[in-house]
């Protein structure tokens, strides 16, 4: 049986958050900006699933955010639900279909959702699935039929296999073999994208975006990842590049994309040269921005996603056309004004570890990083929630003069 905090300790977690809540990266709640957030709560199923003290903290955590993206939820919808409920009546959300199995085959199937706080963010009509069309799949298959054919030869094999042993009672069932996907087909989970606005001071017109949540294919084939990344970036690309007909002409992403970023030396100037692929491609007419490439001005490194400290594989992007909106080259500069544009992760980690051990997590001994991440992995997450905060609009548009 998997290990847990005690009532006791999570008192002692929570007085120490109290005390200095933005020591541990949670934003504080500023009048005059909104905070975007991205958080993979592992597993977000059954609420029995998770303790009363777990389902407080994680509340708490995530009434600093006015647009949260949420993903491992399960089919089972009562935790998600009992997560808004906590969070408080002003809270609202929406959230896809199961997705990543075929209804009634086993598999590792999850949604994806947005909570949002109403009196700061405002739900548009637009709620959609993102899917790869047929047009574009049977394209890629001719285009790549023997590279297809190759990867799936070892399965043909195997059916070949299956069919004899059908009729051969002795003989041993063959097994089947694993098949990697040499060029992407279609995603091994939809992202899921709803459109908002962020209500400004009056008078002012709102940013107005498409919000994509995406949790990308994670496994040992790091081409595969980085497929199923360009695919998603095309898409957002080819939407945002269509001025004048998405519903709203700002796109932003906020997810678990499992970027292989575990060493920012080297793997920052690959994205960064991707990334001003986009730029090129936009000619120019869109802002694409990921903050969380860059190593907040107020730290050595990037910030790092998952619970062990290792990699940032939850990004946040923005595909701006709003002029309002942070261009990479303010990431220089994050954190410098109040209610100022900012980004940030909150380390529960780090808090955990100083709460209980009075020591950073650095400071653990290999054997006791181990001890400690069963207490809280499942509980409460593998993965740290990453924030954006932006100023609200607060320029108020000029007079409408007819013509």
């Amino acid at each position: 049986m998997a290990q847990k905090f005690s009532a006791s300790q999570w008192q002692q977690i929570r007085s120490t958050l109290e005390e200095n809540p933005t020591k541990y990266g949670l934003p504080q709640r500023e009048y005059g900006s909104v905070v975007l957030a991205s958080f993979n709560i592992r597993k977000l199923g059954a609420v029995s699933k998770r303790r009363q003290e777990t389902w407080d903290f994680l509340a708490y955590i995530c009434r600093h955010f006015d647009l949260l993206s949420v993903q491992e939820i399960q089919d089972e919808l009562s935790g998600f639900e009992e997560l808004k409920v906590r969070m408080g009546d002003e809270f609202a959300a929406v959230v896809s279909d199961r997705t990543g199995v075929f209804p009634g085959e086993r598999g590792l199937g999850e949604r994806l959702g947005f909570i949002y706080n109403s009196s700061l963010i405002r739900r548009g009509d637009v709620v959609s699935d993102i899917s790869i069309d047929r047009s574009r799949l049977l394209a890629t298959i001719v285009e790549h039929h023997e590279l297809l054919y190759e990867a799936l030869a070892p399965y043909a094999r195997y059916l070949e296999q299956l069919e004899r042993w059908k009729n051969q009672e002795r003989s041993s069932k063959p097994k089947k073999p694993k098949v990697k996907t040499p060029v992407f087909l279609s995603f091994i989970r939809q992202p899921f994208c709803a459109s908002f606005q962020a209500i400004g001071h009056p008078g002012t017109a709102p940013y107005e975006f498409m919000a994509v949540n995406a949790h990308l294919y994670f496994g040992n084939s790091v081409h595969e990842r980085r497929q199923e990344f360009e695919a998603l970036m095309d898409w957002i690309l080819g939407r945002v590049s269509e001025k004048g007909k998405a519903y709203y002409p700002n796109f932003l992403l906020l997810g678990d994309l499992n970027l292989d970023f575990d060493n920012p030396q080297t793997d920052r100037q690959r994205i960064e040269e991707q990334i001003k692929t986009f730029d090129d491609r936009l000619g120019g007419q869109v802002n694409v921005n990921f903050p969380f490439l860059d190593a907040h001005p107020t730290r050595s490194e990037p910030f790092r996603t998952n619970a062990r400290l290792t990699e940032t594989f939850d990004q946040i992007g923005l595909f701006s056309r709003d002029e309002r909106l942070p261009s990479y080259k303010e990431n220089a500069y994050a954190g410098s004004e109040t209610r100022g544009f900012d980004y940030g992760v909150f380390n529960f980690v780090e808090l955990f570890c100083e709460a209980l051990y009075e020591r950073s997590f650095d400071e653990l001994t290999q054997e006791k990083q181990k001890e400690f991440f069963r207490l809280f992995e499942h509980e409460v997450s593998d993965h740290l929630p990453l924030w954006l905060r932006l100023p609200l609009p607060s320029i108020p548009q000029p007079p409408h003069h007819e013509a």
